[in-house]
């Protein structure tokens, strides 16, 4: 009986920050960004890349203005589950653009980073690339 009686007094660890009861949906996920947090997040991601080298910003910026042709209502970059395969042909398209502008075009692999990075901001409410 005694052991009985240990199992159903409440544990030091059953109140969770002076929470008492069951957890809310988003507590109980850890990488679960509340509306706060994901704007704390985006304006952490807009601050990191300011500290780009120079050609990348240039990159981004044009990335970001060849990005605003398919940014509409409707757009697969704001599909739940963008297909993979027209991201990467939107960033060989970028490459194209900038093959013909560039001195020494970048990579496709940046290319890629810099849009996968401009659609996250995007579809979570981030500001456009214009640093």
């Amino acid at each position: 009986m005694e052991f009985h009686s240990k199992l159903t007094q409440p544990t030091p660890d059953s109140k969770v920050r002076g929470w008492n009861g069951p957890l809310p949906f988003y507590m109980a996920y850890p990488g679960y960004l509340t509306p706060g947090q994901e704007a704390m997040a985006l304006r952490d991601l807009e601050y990191l890349q300011q500290m780009y080298p120079n050609d990348v910003k240039r990159y981004r910026r044009r990335v970001a203005e060849i990005l605003d042709k398919a940014d509409y209502e409707g757009s697969m970059i704001y599909d739940e589950y963008p297909d993979r395969y027209s991201l990467q042909s939107l960033a060989r398209t970028i490459c194209g653009i900038l093959e013909k502008e560039e001195e020494n075009p970048p990579g496709e692999d940046l290319i890629q980073v810099l849009l996968f990075n401009e659609v996250y901001k995007r579809r979570h409410g981030g500001q456009r690339a214009w640093v």
